[in-house]
């Protein structure tokens, strides 16, 4: 046994620490950490932990693989690859992570590893949430005629969610701060939209009925009533994000709408479908391949030690950030 780097949990701070490198077995690959990304669930775990509770995080990697288990078949030595991972083992801020192979895909070549490393998290998320949750089609222009609003639209999931639903032939319509405008077109966006109450261009100049789908990626407790008056009957209304007090879905019941929870972890810690996501972040690399998909990394630590995950946590805290935010080994 070799011991590696890691970096840890400590009264919600990252220490950096070590613990002994393990082995790849069965299904595992043990890869060889080369970026990781930072998202919000990853603060909202820190702020469970208890204080001497020490624990390694983080989910979105790429890596190079350095060990595979007995019954690997899609992966050998050598390979680049990049996963999101799961919340019931030890996460990527360390210097060799394992990992089922069924949670993973090689790394889109073109990208480099800071650019790949902030995908697969919100890949994942906003392609089950538009394509097994809405039941869209994933297939290029297949939903034409039909219209998706997303809350939140410049963070990191909407930023993807954006793109795909682009890619997929339906009208995007995103929320953001007028000065992340630009970054909303470009990112597949057709018409942005103001999150600011009062702006002429905000939530309250649409019709009723109008979209087919709505995602929030924020709380959607003070959305809710208004999401119900802009879905179409039969339509969908998502989230992303855990609500702090109950919400009246009973809201939804006259319009026939469906309230659609995405959780992507829920694949991995109920062994439930796992190879699917291996399989979604291969389309995301042909995807990128392609150009239909652009990158979303705003900004890059050069390190992965905690002084850079405390800054980067700072950052991400503070309510502002567009795109995403990943950090280099």
């Amino acid at each position: 046994m070799t011991t590696i780097k890691t970096i840890e949990i400590d009264q919600d701070q990252f220490i950096d620490g070590q613990k002994e490198s393990e082995l790849a077995q069965g299904h595992d690959l043990l890869v060889k950490v080369m970026a990781v990304s930072l998202n919000p669930v990853d603060l909202k775990h820190v702020a469970t932990f208890k204080t001497g509770d020490l624990r390694i995080i983080g989910y979105d990697s790429v890596g190079t693989v350095i060990g595979v288990g007995e019954q690997v078949t899609d992966f050998q030595i050598g390979d680049q690859v990049y996963y999101a991972g799961t919340t019931t083992r030890d996460g990527s801020f360390q210097e060799a992570q394992l990992i089922d192979e069924r949670l993973v895909a090689k790394k889109p070549v073109q990208l480099a590893v800071a650019e790949a490393a902030a995908f697969p998290l919100v890949s994942l998320t906003a392609y089950e949430l538009l394509f097994e949750k809405f039941n869209f089609i994933a297939q290029a222009g297949a939903n034409e005629g039909k219209s998706i609003l997303l809350v939140n639209g410049a963070g990191g999931v909407g930023s993807v969610a954006s793109q795909l639903a682009k890619w997929a032939g339906l009208t995007v319509y995103a929320t953001a701060s007028p000065r992340n405008f630009d970054w909303l077109t470009q990112h597949g966006v057709d018409v942005p939209v103001d999150y600011h109450a009062g702006q002429p261009n905000n939530l309250e100049q649409f019709a009723d009925n109008q979209f087919d789908a709505i995602a929030v990626f924020y709380s959607i407790e003070s959305y809710l009533p208004r999401m119900v008056e802009l879905a179409k009957p039969f339509g969908h209304i998502g989230t992303i994000v855990g609500t702090q007090k109950p919400i009246d879905i009973a809201l939804l019941k006259n319009k026939a709408l469906s309230f659609d929870w995405e959780f992507m972890f829920t694949k991995a810690r109920e062994q439930y479908r796992m190879a699917s996501q291996g399989q979604i972040l291969s389309q995301i690399t042909d995807l990128l391949a392609a150009g239909d998909l652009k990158s979303i990394t705003t900004k890059t630590y050069q390190g992965l030690n905690a002084a850079n995950l405390n800054a980067a946590s700072e950052l991400l805290a503070a309510g502002h950030t567009v795109g995403k935010i990943t950090l280099t080994v």
